[in-house]
């Protein structure tokens, strides 16, 4: 079926091009049906490895973003930067003799009286001039950049080798911070490789398979049909989650777990699976290292004890593990209920332990798999856009790492590993940063505690926003460029299965908006680098030579289908399964983990635990899904998930209007009431601006993924009495003059 957003386009008059999904990590291939003027009128499935024609919801319908009316077409400059930089437009409205009406996107007639035109020379020789002066003043390191797991392979790449080369710190990250840091540093110590080890459709091969932490329902939803298909052929889905997920209905079990209480439950399976002789001992002979100090550390952890600490009857608990240990092949499905805690490495931790103890990794239907989010984060990360590896998870302080990466660069590169994403926010509120380079990203709404998020964008000296629209981010800037979406540009994107595919362009940037890496390219030859690269597969072969994980791939290559990586030759169609016969460290190693505490824990002031995350209808910060017409009509608006005897407790209703509260900020929003959420808790949806969920989180975070506390925050919850307004993030929003 396709889906026409206008009435009378001719079937002759329309071009399909061949292309694949701008939303999640799953990688759907489509067909992308456009008029002579480039307006887009329909899209459909393609016969994809990741989808097999199935497309969800933002798949089909939410492409008409790319047209929207407030599509950047020229570069701004800040008209006065002695004003005040912070929230120019207001975060919600309100009629004090009506119902409220939300803020949703950002108001440009509030936001472009602070800023103007200008033509590309003076807007790139102003981004320029701004990171050159505080390089020379206050060195490198005083820089850092966002970039984006939107965007393609090639400007990844490009861009991580921009700060690092041309500006000269390794100070750059993007949003994988936010969702799987933890998981990739648990796969790295683990097996010694931080992608997944096998695709989402081999659950077809799997008698048993764990879903933990996520629901795929709603943020990987093409992967939920094959699960719930699965399920149907008689693989025995587990699910083990704080909130209910919509696949729940399919599983064979499903465990609620009191939120935090991960490693007390996985622990507690282990050692039932220990004591009755269920783990694969041949394996764990062959292929593992820390058996003895694994089995010593679960050993306190029995049912009963940790029924106690989770919520789950014992006999539920054992009944699990039983399930898992006696099955021949088991996959491990995650997402971010597992990783957005402050002990989310230890969460993955103990998932990647069950696979090593049960021998469930390296054949058909089994093997470790974290739900991308993103596109393209699989990719951003392959590519070397985080702070503490080069492109293919190279560290950069191995000095001979460091010296082939000059080599291939022709540059001086800085040894020292760079500041993660929070991080970098901690640094401007010390004034330690002060520049940011931030390319398809909003910390604004994505990062925690946004008072503090505004409080560093605002201290900043110089902020460059390279996006499509006026984000929240930009509001900030001072120099705003107008980039190309994902339908107006040609490159390569890996999925969640390790898939890299391309992207074709369906129609042409508006007005003089231009490709992202044109734009890093020029303005690396404005910092004087000879950056000449012929066009998006050059910079991929370069890509390919930088890191050896992407070998034998090429954009010839890749064709209409893609491949797998690793691939191991050029006729190859790339690797299924991985670590057959060993892992890249050798033997897989296990860690141990002990339950840990939250540091935003209920009290009686804020008795509630508040748990964030995505909903089916839209995607990050809304920039792009909030935009899109059928989208924003199907969910217009956030609601906090409250369970029926809180809601009566409290007295409110389905609808009502309701006050959230943490120590960090206050929103306001209307209730839904729902059994999918337990007593004591509550989940509100990132993507909504006028309730913005992090205004309300903590900034603290995991050890070793350096990524942020998203779901457990402690709020108390009240009643909205009429006709107060909902007021803006305090210090985040004030008149315009």
């Amino acid at each position: 079926m396709k889906a026409f957003t206008r009435a009378g386009a001719s079937k002759a008059a329309i071009t399909e091009v061949p292309t694949l999904c701008p939303y999640c990590g799953v990688g759907c291939a489509l067909s992308y049906g456009a008029d002579a003027n480039g307006v887009i009128q329909y899209a459909e499935g393609r016969d994809g490895a990741s989808n097999a024609r199935r497309l969800c919801v933002k798949g089909r319908y939410g492409f008409d973003y790319a047209a929207h009316p407030q599509r950047l077409t020229r570069p701004l400059i800040r008209r006065d930067p002695a004003y005040p930089k912070g929230p120019l437009s207001t975060f919600s409205r309100a009629d004090s003799s009506g119902p409220r009406k939300p803020g949703g996107i950002v108001d440009y007639a509030e936001v472009m009286p602070h800023f103007r035109e200008a033509s590309w020379e003076e807007a790139l020789d102003r981004v320029a001039d701004g990171l050159g002066r505080i390089r020379s003043r206050h060195g490198a390191d005083a820089l850092a950049g966002f970039g984006s797991a939107k965007g393609s392979n090639e400007e990844a790449y490009l861009f991580q080798k921009f700060i690092r080369s041309v500006l000269g710190t390794n100070n750059v990250d993007h949003c994988t911070r936010l969702c799987h840091a933890s998981s990739v540093y648990a796969l790295i110590e683990g097996i010694g490789s931080g992608a997944v080890t096998n695709v989402v459709r081999d659950i077809e091969n799997a008698e048993v398979a764990v879903i933990a932490g996520c629901n795929p329902t709603a943020n990987h939803p093409v992967a939920a049909s094959f699960m719930k298909q699965a399920a149907a052929a008689g693989t025995e889905l587990l699910a083990v989650n704080v909130r209910r997920p919509g696949i729940a209905p399919y599983c064979r079990q499903y465990c609620q777990i009191r939120p935090g209480s991960d490693v007390a439950f996985y622990n507690a399976v282990m050692r039932v699976i220990i004591h009755e002789g269920l783990h694969d001992r041949d394996f764990i002979k062959r292929r593992t290292e820390g058996f003895e100090a694994l089995a010593a550390a679960v050993e306190s952890y029995t049912p009963e004890t940790a029924s106690e600490m989770t919520g789950v009857p014992a006999e539920e608990i054992i009944a699990f593990a039983r399930r898992l240990g006696q099955a021949r092949s088991a996959m491990f499905f995650w997402g971010m209920g597992i990783s957005q805690h402050v002990f989310g490495t230890d969460n993955a931790r103990c998932l990647i332990a069950l696979a090593l103890l049960t021998g469930n990794i390296g054949r058909p239907g089994t093997g470790l798999h974290p739900l991308r989010g993103q596109n393209n984060v699989q990719g951003a990360s392959d590519a070397g856009l985080i702070p503490m590896y080069y492109p293919g998870y190279q560290s950069v302080a191995d000095p001979d790492v460091q010296a082939r990466f000059e080599a291939l660069w022709g540059a001086s590169l800085p040894a020292n590993p760079g500041l993660t994403t929070a991080e970098i926010t901690h640094a401007a509120l010390d004034g330690d940063i002060r520049g940011l380079y931030c390319m398809g990203e909003n910390p604004f709404l994505s990062d925690p505690d946004i008072n503090r998020v505004r409080e560093a964008l605002a201290s900043l000296d110089f902020l460059v926003v390279q996006d499509l629209f006026i984000t929240e981010t930009a509001e900030f800037a001072d120099v705003i460029l107008p980039a190309s979406a994902f339908m107006e540009k040609r490159g390569s994107f890996t999925n969640t299965d390790r898939r890299v595919q391309i992207g074709r362009p369906v129609r042409e940037p508006p007005g003089e908006a231009r490709q992202d890496w044109h734009i890093l390219r020029d303005l690396a030859q404005r910092l004087g680098h000879d950056w000449d690269y012929a066009d998006e597969a050059a910079i991929f072969d370069e890509l390919v030579q930088a890191a050896p994980l992407y070998a034998n791939l090429s954009h010839a290559r890749l064709g209409m289908a893609g491949r797998w990586y690793p691939c191991p030759g050029p006729e190859s169609e790339g690797e299924r399964v991985l670590f057959g016969d060993t892992f890249p460290i050798g033997r897989g190693r296990f860690v141990p983990a002990q339950l840990g505490e939250a540091p935003d824990l209920p009290d009686a002031d804020y008795p509630f635990v508040l748990n964030t995350g995505r909903q089916l209808e839209h995607w990050h910060t809304g920039v792009m899904t909030r935009r899109s017409r059928a989208l924003d009509a199907i969910a217009p608006e956030a609601r906090v998930e409250v369970h029926p005897d809180d809601a009566s407790r409290l007295g409110i209703h389905d609808g009502a209007w309701t006050r959230l509260a943490s120590r960090r900020g206050e929103v306001s929003v209307q209730a839904r009431i729902t059994r999918d959420v337990a007593v004591g808790t509550l989940f509100l949806p990132m993507h909504f601006r006028e309730a913005a969920a992090n205004l309300l989180t903590t900034p603290e975070l995991d050890p070793y993924g350096k990524i942020p506390e998203f779901k457990i925050c402690a709020v108390r919850l009240a009643p909205e009495l009429p006709p107060s307004a909902p007021s803006p993030p305090a210090e985040a929003s004030r008149a315009v003059d």
